[in-house]
């Protein structure tokens, strides 16, 4: 069965090809021996190839023009110097009773009777069995009859002696011939397939992962060939996803170590200097070197929380309790939670929700968690006087909540990667002002987690990152 579940037509399959090319070749041989049979069997002519007459002609005269010069002639001798070599049986017989011939074979009492009355004329006589046909010339010198060139019919050889001796060589040749036609005909193509399939998973065995076969066609080598090509396209891709994994987990290392590097040097940097005996410091500068460990030991701690989270997130483990939920609550909520910061940098704080778009199916502390990291990113990267806007409305498939800025913007070479781990875009919107980081990895996470999907849009003066949740 093909990949597509319908069975193919029988004439598309190899093994129907060749079980029919089989039969079209023994059925060609047959008909050719058939030909030659039937050839044979309308053949009236008993001494098959050749004129006997013009033979025993050409005999009978030769041996009057003999008799006339010699008339005690040897005739055994002279038949079998000059006529010993032709196959076919040539006797002599001559008025007074003598019977000569070209080999050791007998003329038949019968016939000799027969053409003894004839020369004699007197009325034939015989046992009236059929003789078959008899070739004769008579043998004459001057106006006298001296005897007859007699030629019988070759014994019978019955038909399957007569097949054979027509079939034997040519029937040999043409099956020769058809069996190397069938095997260049049938097989050659069919070999080099396989040969080219043999050569496909030998290059992929060494490490050619592109490596493919031909699949043209609709027989077995041909679905064959497609499912090694598809094995190989899954396990190229699979070799490629482990591939890319891995290169994201070093560099994912790499940022881990980088980001935590940062405040552990900001922290030893400062316990050393707290700790050294000969540097004097007073109240207010030993306190402010505290404050600072604590907010970095503070951004330590989130960092690898946030870590965490994104692990579990990521991994499927982080349990969700969803519910209906009122999308306006959900903005009143986070905008509580940010409205000092908001006041802080001097900001807009509001929410908008369309109608139709009330109602959504979430787990409520990962949603406020994902717009709330949302809502921070859009602070820290807002200048003064700016606006920050939470946004419901209807969606294909479910309902779009949205955080709009109306800060500087995003460089639309950075955009397609503001979800990835640690990534670092221009100044303007870089993650060294108290982020982890992680915040949007986070909240990519958090909505897939659910089955929705994330998006982000950025032009100068406006900055649209989009959660579309879908309906349950």
């Amino acid at each position: 069965m093909p990949p597509g579940g319908r069975p193919l037509p029988w004439y598309s399959s190899f093994y129907w090809r060749i079980a029919v090319s089989f039969v079209v070749f023994v059925a060609v041989v047959l008909v050719g021996q058939s030909v030659m049979v039937s050839y044979l069997a309308r053949s009236n002519d008993p001494f098959g190839p050749g004129n006997p007459n013009a033979m025993a002609t050409a005999i009978a005269t030769e041996l009057g023009v003999e008799l006339g010069g010699n008339s005690n002639l040897d005739l055994d001798a002279y038949l079998r110097s000059r006529h010993g070599s032709v196959r076919q049986a040539v006797f002599v017989v001559m008025r007074d009773g003598r019977v000569a011939a070209n080999s050791t074979r007998q003329l038949s009492d019968d016939i000799r009777r027969q053409v003894l009355a004839l020369l004699s004329g007197s009325p034939q006589t015989g046992s009236g069995r059929p003789t078959g046909p008899v070739v004769s010339a008579p043998i004459q010198n001057g106006q006298a009859l001296r005897g007859m060139v007699v030629l019988p019919p070759p014994p019978p050889r019955g038909l399957l002696g007569d097949v054979g001796r027509l079939l034997s060589l040519p029937g040999t040749l043409v099956l020769l011939a058809a069996t190397a036609i069938a095997a260049v005909v049938i097989f050659a193509p069919a070999r080099r397939r396989l040969r080219a399939l043999e050569d496909a998973a030998e290059r992929f065995g060494a490490g050619d992962l592109d490596a493919r076969a031909p699949d043209r066609g609709r027989d077995e080598i041909a679905r064959v060939a497609g499912a090694f090509n598809r094995m190989a396209g899954e396990l190229k891709a699979r070799t490629d996803a482990l591939r890319t994994g891995d290169r994201l987990r070093r560099q994912m290392l790499a940022d881990i170590s980088h980001e935590l590097r940062t405040p552990l040097t900001t922290m030893r940097g400062y316990l050393d200097t707290l700790e050294m005996p000969d540097v004097a410091l007073d109240d207010e500068t030993r306190r402010r070197y505290l404050d600072t460990v604590r907010s970095e030991t503070r951004r330590l701690e989130r960092i690898v929380m946030d870590l965490l989270d994104l692990a579990r997130y990521e991994n499927g483990v982080a349990p969700l309790e969803t519910q209906v939920l009122d999308a306006g609550r959900v903005f009143a909520s986070v905008v509580q939670r940010h409205e000092r910061d908001a006041a802080v940098a001097g900001l807009t704080l509001r929410s908008r929700v369309e109608d139709g778009a009330d109602q959504l199916t979430a787990d409520p502390t990962r949603l406020e968690q994902a717009l709330s990291n949302l809502v921070a990113n859009a602070i820290r990267h807002t200048p003064s006087g700016g606006t920050v806007d939470l946004e419901a409305r209807q969606a294909p498939g479910g309902v779009a909540l949205s955080v709009v800025d109306s800060g500087r913007g995003i460089a639309p070479e950075h955009l397609p990667h503001v979800f990835d781990r640690f990534y670092k875009v221009d100044h303007a919107r870089a993650a060294g002002d108290g982020g982890s980081g992680l915040g949007l990895s986070i909240v990519k996470a958090i909505v897939e987690r659910h089955g929705g999907a994330m998006s982000a849009d950025s032009q100068p003066g406006r900055t649209a990152f989009t959660m579309t949740m879908p309906d349950r």
